[in-house]
Formats: C-alpha cells, sequence, structure tokens
C-alpha cells in the first residue's frame, strides 16, 4: 500500500530516474519542504539506531564463540568495568568502517546478503535435512509436511538468489570459506599449540 501511495503522488518521470529520496519527496509533494527535511532527519535516526542495535547485537557472536572455545580466546574478554564485549565490537565496527572506505555500500550490502544467504539460510536446510537424518522424526519438537520437498525447494531458491548476486556471490562465497579456514587453523594447530605449552 505505501508504494501504490507513493506512486499516486510522485510522477513516474522522478521514479523512473532512480531518486533514491523517494519517501522525503513524497513527503515534500505532500505536506511541504519542512515534512520533507522531517521525515529525512527521522529516516537517519532509524538507520543509525539500527545499525547501533545491529552492531551491539553482532559483537556478541565472537563473543559467545570464544566464551564456547570455538574462536580466538582474546574475543571473550569483556570490558573490566562495564562488563560488554569490547573487542568483539572493536574489531566489528574496525572492519564495517574499512570495508566502508573500500567499497560502495551497495557492495557490502549485496556481499553480506549473499555470505548470509550460503551460510544462514542453505545451511539451515542441510542442517536441519542432516538433524532429521541422525535422530529421525519421532523425538523432533517440530513437523515438516512432504519432507524433504520442502527443504529441497528451499535450497534451490536460496541457490538461485546466491547466483542471482553475481559477483558478490564468489565474494560471499570466499569469506564463508576463509571462515571455515580460519576456524580449522584454530582447531587443529592453535589449540593444540596452546595446549602443548
Amino acid at each position: 500500500m505505501m508504494n501504490i501511495s507513493v506512486m499516486g503522488v510522485i510522477p513516474w518521470q522522478i521514479v523512473e530516474k532512480d531518486n533514491k529520496y523517494l519517501v522525503s519527496t513524497f513527503m515534500q509533494l505532500v505536506y511541504g519542504q519542512q515534512a520533507g527535511l522531517l521525515v529525512t532527519v527521522l529516516i537517519l535516526c532509524i538507520a543509525f539506531s539500527s545499525l547501533f542495535a545491529v552492531v551491539l547485537g553482532y559483537s556478541r557472536v565472537p563473543y559467545a564463540a570464544a566464551v564456547d572455545g570455538n574462536f580466538f580466546t582474546v574475543f571473550g574478554k569483556l570490558h573490566p568495568t562495564k562488563h560488554f564485549p569490547h573487542i568483539s565490537l572493536l574489531v566489528l565496527c574496525g572492519l564495517g568502517f574499512l570495508f566502508s572506505l573500500l567499497f560502495r555500500l551497495s557492495e557490502v550490502i549485496s556481499s553480506i546478503l549473499a555470505m548470509r544467504i550460503l551460510v544462514q539460510f542453505i545451511g539451515q536446510g542441510v542442517g536441519v535435512s542432516l538433524l532429521r537424518a541422525r535422530l529421525g522424526s519421532k523425538d523432533l519438537p517440530f513437523k515438516m509436511w512432504l519432507f524433504p520437498l520442502p527443504v529441497i525447494l528451499s535450497v534451490l531458491i536460496w541457490i538461485f538468489l546466491l547466483v542471482s548476486t553475481g559477483w558478490f556471490a564468489v565474494w560471499g562465497t570466499s569469506i564463508a570459506l576463509l571462515g571455515i579456514l580460519v576456524y580449522y587453523v584454530k582447531i587443529n594447530y592453535l589449540d593444540k599449540t596452546s595446549l602443548a605449552n
């Protein structure tokens, strides 16, 4: 409905020119310059808040993995007085800053999307199948009708979306493979070296 409302107010010629500020333009045309400015500021506040929440949330992932012994132990450290995973937060923010300097935002988002499709969505489909093959369906807390057809269909759709990202599929897959390599090195070499000492 929102798209229909916007298209009812903004001429298609403006939309066709790839206007990146459609909602601000929409508010400006309906309520004037000040409303357009206010909506733009509100959108920026929401974007900043979302980024803040995502960074704080994602900093817990390397921390939890380090606490479980599945990632580098330095990421398992908490700030001495504030008790949050400061090393993990600093590394994630530093990497984000570095990527923002080296790549356009659309490239970073496409690469992250490709990596998430591979690791999270395709991985979930394969994981559900492996879990069911190992444990059977009797003791699982969920049922899946027509198993494995929904899993196969889901994985095929995600593979299509991964391939449709084009070059970014290579970037996302490379990052995921790099993560697997780092994990392999940590488990097989670094952990054994620290145990030997």
